[in-house]
């Protein structure tokens, strides 16, 4: 409650109550209700490469998407990554039933993030705009997949480990020419997708998003809302090809799937195991099916 109690001081504000924002994975995040008899949020992310990703996004998405408002931004100091004080939004996360309608609407939105334009492919942090090397976006995962590597081994087991580093290959090999760069959110899902009344009314947590190919972001649609419910995948596509043309999906899920799942392991194993132990399981899951174990 300290922490929280810092960036209230820092933003000056007159705060009545204090509400914990629950599934906010990588950042903290608190809801903050004010004696004004508004409502707003504090989010203090996981470093300050994140807190200038996501204030840089939410700026230049403001007049494209429904997002967050930024009431006010401060850098942080030796001991705190920083805070972003963030508007209310009327709506909650879309984690229930999905119906035709809103998976329509999902595929407009997603449609009009990726398509604004980036300069280059790469990510932006405290020292600016970062980009890749070469401008390569298939140089960049296949370099981020090894520098997974070491950490992988240490938590999978041998024989799933050997056959993930020989999985890489095979399905690298086959994806299509990368499209972009354009604005991808890396965690598009149902939890960051706000609505009211079946409306979408807002797209939350940016702290990730970069410079990329379009064939990342779709990973977690794919795992939360098609495979539960294959219709919605119709509908997400027919919303989607209204705004931009959509990449063979049946030939990048397949590889996302898999290597969002890698990664996702060495999340676990950096953010603690003990208590990511259901995602952990989760993502070994996905990594067993994937090599067909």
């Amino acid at each position: 409650m300290n922490l929280i109690q810092t960036i209230i001081r820092r933003f000056n504000l007159n705060v009545l109550s204090i509400d914990n924002v629950p599934e906010s994975f990588s950042s903290q995040v608190y809801k903050l209700n004010l004696s004004s008899g508004e409502t707003v949020y504090a989010k203090i992310p996981y470093n300050r490469d994140k807190l200038y990703r996501e204030y840089r996004m939410l700026e230049m998405l403001s007049e494209v998407l429904p997002v967050p408002k930024v009431l006010d931004f401060w850098s942080g100091d030796d001991f705190i990554s920083g805070a972003l004080l963030l508007s209310q939004i009327h709506g909650i996360p879309c984690t229930g039933n999905i119906d035709d309608e809103l998976a329509f609407q999902i595929g407009v939105h997603h449609a009009k993030l990726h398509d604004v334009k980036m300069p280059r492919y790469g990510v932006e942090g405290i020292d600016g705009f970062q980009f890749l090397h070469q401008n390569n976006w298939r140089l960049y995962i296949k370099n981020n997949f090894e520098k997974l590597t070491e950490s992988c081994k240490e938590v999978l087991e041998r024989g799933l480990f050997e056959k993930c580093i020989n999985h890489f290959e095979s399905a690298f090999s086959v994806l299509p020419h990368p499209d972009g760069p354009c604005v991808v959110h890396m965690d598009f899902r149902p939890g960051n997708i706000l609505t009211n009344n079946n409306e979408i009314v807002g797209i939350i947590d940016f702290e990730s998003a970069r410079g990329g190919s379009t064939e990342i972001d779709f990973t977690k649609m794919n795992r939360y809302v098609w495979e539960v419910n294959p219709q919605s995948k119709v509908s997400y596509k027919e919303g989607y090809s209204t705004i931009r043309p959509l990449m063979e999906l049946e030939t990048i899920l397949p590889f996302y799937d898999f290597y969002d799942a890698f990664s996702a392991v060495v999340w676990c194993k950096n953010r603690g195991i003990e208590k990511n132990k259901a995602f952990l399981k989760e993502s070994i899951s996905v990594l067993q099916k994937s090599v067909g174990c």
